[in-house]
């Protein structure tokens, strides 16, 4: 295994020599849960043909425009009618936040939102929240070095097969009824358009849009659309309890841009402190420190290194959005790092939690929108609070991706 730290290192391995590094390593836990199917944990020309057909399909949805940007600011008001009902009281706000994001990834694939409180989207949302504990765990990274030995010892990675074969079940049991009322003029969401293409796909031994394709792509959007963004708003809305004085600048600027209105994306150009603060709590909470694990497509010889086709490489994220040559305070939350003297939004090009290269998140245009519609939306209408005597930990916690250890808060209603 390779590991590669700093930005200059990073980039120059994902974005320079972006097709050498572009492939995904056997990865035991996640070959188990993806069978090298669906978007991210795909090679070759399957993952080339499921990444264009994701990232235009999303962009037919309304990634990016204004269509996604209505039904975001939808959502935020639900989840702002939610919140007010808890009346400043403390509440532990994972699964709502969860719930929240979801739905706008939910709405894109299936062409529906859910209520908060559905059994059926709050087991969803447990599976996929225990899957990505559970894949950083001592015994899950046993488990990856030493398959055949861990595979019959008791432990946590048992657990992440049967889980997922019950996300996987629900997925197949929705686009099985779709395909039943499949209409090609009216292709209403992502499964609709999969099955069209499906449909169209001329017979030949590589067919990608099989329904193991289908299984796995909607396993990956729905996991990954939910997962990181509502885990970074949980942490932009710790640290705004854990900085007031930051909170309060937040909401300075949104009285002044917004004032009572709706937030809309049109606000952000004219709103760089709360930008800068939405950057820096990606930065600070750098909620994927490894990166998704890639490996060399050939032999490469690399900063003075020769690294053998199908190395697994590590770029390591954590080391790029801490690098304290691009950072001046790389482990506080310092939201000027991202403003000028003059608190203009100036951009920082280690800024990079998206990753780089070939294999940067999908989801990147959609993920941005979220954070900036639903963290103002939230601001706007609350001002967060500890709740008395508890102390705020900025920890993170284990897994794949770095959540904020649990925690209560209070929405403090500003209207």
């Amino acid at each position: 295994m390779v590991v590669l730290c700093g930005y200059e290192t990073v980039k120059e391995a994902l974005v320079n020599h972006a097709e050498e590094f572009s492939a995904r390593p056997f990865v035991p836990v996640f070959f188990d849960m993806f069978k090298e199917h669906g978007l991210i944990f795909s090679n070759g020309n399957n993952w080339k043909a499921m990444r264009r057909f994701t990232l235009s399909t999303l962009r037919d949805f309304g990634m990016g425009k204004r269509t996604i940007e209505d039904r975001i600011t939808k959502e935020s008001q639900c989840l702002v009618k939610v919140l007010k009902a808890y009346k400043g009281k403390p509440f532990e706000n994972t699964m709502l936040m969860n719930a929240a994001v979801a739905n706008i990834i939910v709405s894109i694939l299936l062409g529906h939102r859910f209520d908060y409180d559905d059994p059926k989207l709050l087991r969803l949302l447990t599976i996929v929240n225990d899957n990505a504990r559970n894949v950083g765990t001592p015994m899950v990274l046993l488990y990856n070095a030493f398959p055949s030995l861990v595979r019959w010892l008791p432990g946590n990675h048992r657990d992440i097969i049967p889980s997922m074969e019950e996300l996987h079940t629900f997925i197949r049991e929705t686009f099985t009824n779709q395909r039943n009322h499949l209409d090609v003029n009216d292709q209403r969401n992502f499964i609709d358009v999969f099955l069209v293409k499906q449909k169209e796909e001329k017979p030949n031994p590589e067919l990608y849009f099989n329904d193991t394709n289908l299984t796995m792509l909607v396993t990956d959007l729905f996991a990954a659309g939910m997962e990181t963004t509502s885990t970074t708003l949980r942490w932009g809305l710790l640290l705004m309890m854990k900085y007031p004085e930051i909170q309060k600048n937040v909401q300075k600027e949104i009285e002044k841009v917004i004032g009572s209105g709706e937030p809309r994306l049109k606000h952000r150009k004219q709103m760089p402190y709360t930008d800068a603060v939405i950057h820096e709590i990606q930065r600070f909470a750098n909620i994927v420190p490894t990166n998704v694990p890639h490996a060399t497509t050939q032999d490469v010889n690399f900063k003075g290194f020769f690294i053998p086709k199908g190395t697994q490489v590590i770029p390591l994220l954590y080391s790029v959005l801490r690098d304290k040559e691009h950072f001046e305070k790389p482990d506080e939350f310092y939201p000027q790092h991202f403003l000028d003297s003059e608190g203009n939004l100036v951009n920082n090009e280690a800024f990079i939690p998206f990753s780089a290269g070939k294999r940067s998140c999908a989801g990147e245009t959609l993920a941005k929108m979220e954070l900036f519609l639903f963290f103002t939306t939230l601001l706007q209408n609350f001002t967060f609070r500890a709740p008395p005597g508890a102390k705020l930990d900025l920890t993170g916690a284990v897994g794949f991706t770095t959540p904020p250890l649990k925690h209560e808060i209070c929405a403090i209603s500003r209207s």
